[in-house]
């Protein structure tokens, strides 16, 4: 009867595992909400996740903070963006993050989302690429615009920063420092953010 619980519960921890989700009281993963889909007639492609270190995947982790439930933390040092919630938890996302020269840090607002938004290089980037002066005018949105499938404005006091939370085609840039100083999330990722963030949400990047 015992080796029989026992291949039982091996059954059911394995069955957790290929799932891509599993809970132990204090993180849930959702490794599993990385297919494609249709959104907004978009084919939005299917992430290769496997390919993803694990701390980058989607979960729910334990965070103790002041910060109030809804506000966004962004901690460049290990690539976290954590979504505060109730109860001492957060929704954490992998992220990339700004390369050597572009990092800043700073606490703003979300002024406007936009799903599937136009991308406007700025000058300087296009002065530093200009195969990019053809974008000038802005880059349509869809599966391969630089902001992916969603966009979250960052404004301060002094208004536009300039800086986005954004999604991104390229999944294997989360974890990495390679952007000109937006902070980027798989398009899967930013999405649910998306949903869950309201229009005057704090963002504190440090």
């Amino acid at each position: 009867m015992r080796l029989k619980s026992l291949a039982i519960v091996a059954a059911l921890a394995l069955t957790t595992a290929l799932a891509g989700c599993s809970t132990d009281g204090v993180s849930r993963m959702f490794s599993n909400d990385y297919g494609g889909r249709v959104d907004a007639g978009y084919q939005l492609p299917t992430i290769p996740i496997s390919k993803v270190p694990r701390q980058f995947h989607r979960q729910i982790v334990r965070y103790e903070t002041n910060e109030a439930p809804g506000t966004v933390i962004v901690d460049t040092g290990p690539k976290f963006l954590y979504l505060v919630q109730p109860d001492g938890k957060a929704m954490r996302y992998g992220i990339g993050v700004g390369r050597e020269g572009f990092e800043w840090q700073g606490t703003s607002r979300v002024a406007a989302k936009r799903e599937w938004p136009v991308w406007t290089p700025p000058s300087a980037m296009i002065k530093r690429q200009p195969e990019l002066a053809k974008w000038a005018g802005g880059m349509p949105g869809g599966p391969k615009n630089a902001l992916g499938a969603r966009a979250l404005y960052l404004y301060n006091k002094g208004g536009d920063t300039g800086y986005r939370l954004h999604g991104t085609p390229e999944w294997n840039s989360i974890g990495k420092a390679m952007s000109s100083g937006c902070i980027r999330l798989m398009n899967q990722d930013i999405i649910d953010l998306y949903n869950r963030v309201d229009v005057g949400a704090k963002v504190i990047v440090q």
